[in-house]
């Protein structure tokens, strides 16, 4: 073989490397802008069904939808069911939230996820101040409570579907983005949606919120948790937990 003939074999394999690597960055760049775009539309589309919603609310268009969903949830209250709302509602509880919040810090922090840890204090500093200034904004009445006794802040929107949301939404989004374990993503997946439906439900048999309440509180929990995660995905990539 010539001296030209073995130089170019030897050099061969690197464009078809290049190459390679150049379609893995592609792909890379692509799946990173759907995530973008997907995130981004989300958000929009979160907040304008949030401004539909309130603005049927306060029309008075949806009192007929509330009335027939209190009723229709009220109709099936026991002594135990009553038990287990009034524990799901407790799981919503800025007291429970608050010392949860410590514990996934810590979770947080020993796995190395800083990045992660600082996202969360905001989504869920965030998500209280977003309450209260929603909730001053409208100034909707609380129902008259099915049990217990009615909390002394507005109804509109459910504080515990918006915390709840931001939550567990939020430290189920970070956490999984960050683990390679199937299972594990699925799982805290499956348990954080459990939740927050959970919670929501607890505040509509209970009586304190009626129930556009509460989906008032998941959308506008969703646009929160929307664009932090969002954000998040704009950030360098770290490598995952195992």
């Amino acid at each position: 073989m010539k001296r030209g003939e073995e130089s170019l074999t030897e050099n061969s394999p690197r464009p078809l490397a290049s190459k390679i690597e150049m379609d893995r960055d592609l792909q890379a760049l692509r799946a990173a802008s759907i995530q973008l775009l997907g995130g981004l539309a989300c958000a929009v589309s979160f907040l304008i069904l949030f401004a539909w919603l309130s603005e049927e609310v306060f029309e008075g268009e949806l009192q007929q939808f509330d009335s027939r969903v209190r009723a229709m949830v009220h109709a099936f209250s026991t002594p135990r069911l009553t038990g287990v709302m009034q524990a799901l509602t407790f799981l919503g509880s800025l007291q429970f939230l608050s010392a949860l919040f410590i514990v996934f810090v810590i979770l947080f922090l020993a796995r190395g996820m800083r990045r992660a840890a600082m996202w969360f204090a905001v989504a869920v500093g965030g998500s209280v101040i977003l309450d209260a200034v929603l909730k001053l904004a409208f100034h909707r009445s609380r129902p008259v409570p099915f049990f217990g006794v009615a909390p002394p802040s507005y109804s509109f929107p459910s504080g515990h579907a918006m915390s709840s949301f931001c939550f567990y939404g939020v430290f189920a989004g970070l956490y999984s983005a960050r683990i390679r374990s199937r299972a594990a993503r699925l799982v805290t997946w499956i348990a954080s949606a459990t939740l927050i439906a959970g919670i929501g439900l607890s505040r509509i048999y209970l009586g304190v919120h009626y129930p556009t309440d509460v989906v008032a509180g998941y959308l506008a929990g969703a646009v929160w948790v929307s664009t932090l995660l969002f954000v998040d995905r704009l950030g360098p990539r770290r490598p995952k937990a195992p």
